[in-house]
């Protein structure tokens, strides 16, 4: 039987977060940032940000579960750890208003391979921001360049080794205990400059067996978390199935990068023909056009482009 989804479409259904969703009242619609919003809508659906946090919780404690087929034709389970590898939140000018950067010290362990050594020469940190309350004018100074992107509330670059990182969900609440906004923040209080990249890491595969190479691949996905891009287009099957369970708002990558992706097991033609390579490869592209935009030197992206096999 042929299947119906190549490998690829299956991580990115089965890693794409649903989140379940809330729908704004006629006089809250009244007041959005008509930059970020300018269609006119009956209803306007949104999450809220510690829901999508919680739609990681399972994935966090025990990987997400994708199915795939191994170019012998076998059925697997290989299970991936996501952790947060960086986020970035803007809001709009009325939220809130002061910057203040803190600096926080990472103790990681260190294993002897490229990827530990590659990260020892780095300053060990994670580099937080955020507005906190102060006046407007205090605040002005701070604005970002582009008022289309809003004030930025909060960012977040991991740097330290694999190793040393802990799943996404107790990152996130960790964070939360001194930023609070990332639990209470709507989708809808964001511009469209919000995003989030999610580091995936292989830990098994089920059936258990001999190792192999190319179930080794980690992926890099990049999410846009505001309203403003809602409308993308979902990733299928697997998306669509999780919105039938209710009112549901699927956030997918809008970017991706890989590492170690050694053979062909992520890549071939679906039912479509659609070739998986050129969509890795459009990605890509997507991905480093975002960050360049934003002006962004992100640390996983940069190793993981560092490190690709021809």
């Amino acid at each position: 039987m042929v299947s119906m989804r190549t490998n690829l479409e299956s991580f990115l259904g089965c890693t794409t977060p649903v989140v379940p969703s809330q729908f704004l009242s006629k006089s809250e619609t009244k007041k959005l940032n008509r930059l970020w919003h300018p269609w006119e809508r009956e209803k306007v659906d949104y999450f809220v940000l510690s829901d999508l946090w919680n739609s990681f919780d399972e994935l966090s404690a025990y990987g997400a579960g994708v199915p795939i087929i191994s170019d012998n034709g076998q059925n697997l389970i290989q299970y991936f750890v996501p952790y947060l590898s960086a986020l970035q939140i803007f809001t709009s000018n009325s939220s809130l208003t002061c910057l203040r950067e803190e600096t926080e010290s990472v103790i990681s362990e260190t294993r002897g391979d490229s990827y530990s050594d590659s990260f020892s020469d780095e300053s060990e940190s994670e580099k937080l921001s955020r507005w906190d309350g102060c006046s407007s004018e205090e605040g002005d100074s701070f604005w970002h360049p582009n008022e289309r992107l809003g004030n930025l509330y909060f960012q977040y670059f991991e740097r330290s080794s694999p190793y040393g990182r802990v799943p996404l969900s107790d990152k996130i609440s960790s964070l939360s205990q001194r930023y609070p906004g990332l639990m209470s923040l709507r989708s809808v209080d964001l511009s469209p400059a919000s995003w989030m990249a999610v580091a995936w890491y292989p830990i098994y595969h089920i059936p258990k067996g001999q190792t192999i190479k190319d179930l080794q691949t980690c992926f890099l996905t990049y999410h846009t978390i505001s309203s403003s891009f809602q409308d993308v287009d979902e990733i299928e099957e697997e998306v669509e199935m999780k919105e039938k369970e209710g009112e549901r708002i699927a956030v997918p990558p809008f970017g991706m990068a890989t590492y170690k992706m050694q053979g062909d097991i992520w890549l071939s033609e679906n039912k479509k023909g659609t070739d998986d390579r050129e969509r890795i490869v459009s990605l890509l592209s997507v991905a480093d056009s975002w960050l360049k935009q934003l002006r962004v030197q992100h640390h996983d992206f940069n190793y993981f482009i560092g490190n690709r096999h021809p």
